[in-house]
């Protein structure tokens, strides 16, 4: 694999910027090939790089930030009045082509719009999705967009989202001909909005796209697709009801498991199987949301990600910027375009 770079915006996340200094170090070490770009406050970075002995790290350079952009800003102020920012810095060096993407766990509507204005749309897509893989039951990965970075949704901006993460899918999971449906509330043709009745009569009529139907909230996750599409509202409902669900499973076998002496000795027997079993619940496992439709690589963590969530997010970019994911957008966006264009002729 070749050398990567990528500028973390140090400031961003509700933590504090220790967790992605140790993202940061966790990472080097995983990575050889990874150099990183720490785009912070230097007061309150330096201390903190010299405590985790990254100062000199051949791999690792710091860039000084006036400001930043807290999760509690208005994106359009932020995007207006908020100059010399950690965010803004970043995305600019991902711009310049001084770094391959950038990874912020910062404010989530700042972020896309400043996103936007630094590294442009890809011809034919005129807003990013916030897309993630998520755990599905079949040991892979349900790819879910938007997640919440557009609440409403045209039928053309959920067809463009359906290309979208079906390459992203393809490339990430090495998957052929990944399988795309559309979130609905029944899978008959006659149900749901018009929106989603044009978008998939859209779908129906490309041959870029695997496109299978109609799916319901009880499925997302049951391998009956590969990606998903929906709007932002709905998107973001279901990601955040299923991460709250994996909490609930995984705290309540605790408790089962400490109810009595007979259960916990069973449970000393049990717990490192199930421990591995069910490790991939946890949402710190699959932090890291893609903006996609963006000419450069953005990768967003949550904003209470701990060290170990921010560097799965670190590792999504790296795995984007391997497989080239704007390019492949670009090119998959090219072939759609052009067949629109001969069957409007016909």
């Amino acid at each position: 694999m070749r050398n990567v770079t990528i500028a973390l915006d140090a400031m961003g996340g509700d933590l504090g910027p220790h967790i992605s200094l140790l993202a940061a170090a966790k990472s080097l070490q995983l990575y050889p090939e990874l150099s990183l770009l720490i785009v912070g406050n230097q007061s309150q970075l330096l201390p903190l790089l010299k405590k985790h002995q990254l100062v000199d790290h051949p791999r690792l350079r710091f860039i000084h930030a006036d400001n930043f952009i807290s999760m509690e800003d208005n994106p359009i102020h932020a995007l207006r009045h908020v100059s010399g920012s950690s965010m803004h810095i970043a995305l600019d060096l991902v711009a310049q082509g001084e770094a391959d993407a950038c990874v912020s766990a910062g404010n989530t509507g700042a972020l896309m719009l400043l996103a936007k204005q630094a590294l442009k749309m890809l011809p034919g897509i005129s807003r990013p999705a916030l897309v993630s893989g998520l755990p599905n039951n079949c040991a892979g990965h349900t790819y879910l967009l938007d997640l919440g970075a557009n609440l409403q949704c045209d039928s053309d901006t959920l067809f463009n989202f359906a290309i979208m993460g079906s390459v992203l899918c393809e490339k990430v999971e090495q998957l052929k001909w990944p399988t795309v449906a559309l979130l609905n509330v029944g899978k008959e043709n006659n149900k749901g909005s018009d929106i989603i009745k044009r978008c998939a009569d859209l779908l129906k009529q490309t041959k870029h796209i695997n496109y299978i139907g109609f799916i319901e909230a009880n499925e997302l996750f049951s391998c009956k697709a590969d990606v998903i599409v929906t709007d932002g509202f709905s998107g973001n409902i279901a990601l955040k009801s299923y991460e709250g669900m994996g909490l609930v499973f995984l705290e309540q076998l605790d408790k089962a498991i400490n109810t009595n002496l007979y259960s916990k000795l069973l449970g000393k027997l049990l717990k490192p199987i199930l421990k591995k079993q069910l490790k991939h619940l946890h949402p710190d496992m699959y932090n890291g949301a893609s903006l996609i439709g963006l000419r450069g690589i953005v990768v967003k963590s949550h904003g209470s990600a701990n060290e170990i969530a921010f560097s799965y997010a670190i590792e999504q970019a790296i795995k984007e910027i391997q497989w080239q994911i704007p390019a492949s957008i670009a090119k998959k966006l090219e072939a759609v375009l052009s067949e629109r264009d001969c069957l409007s002729h016909e």
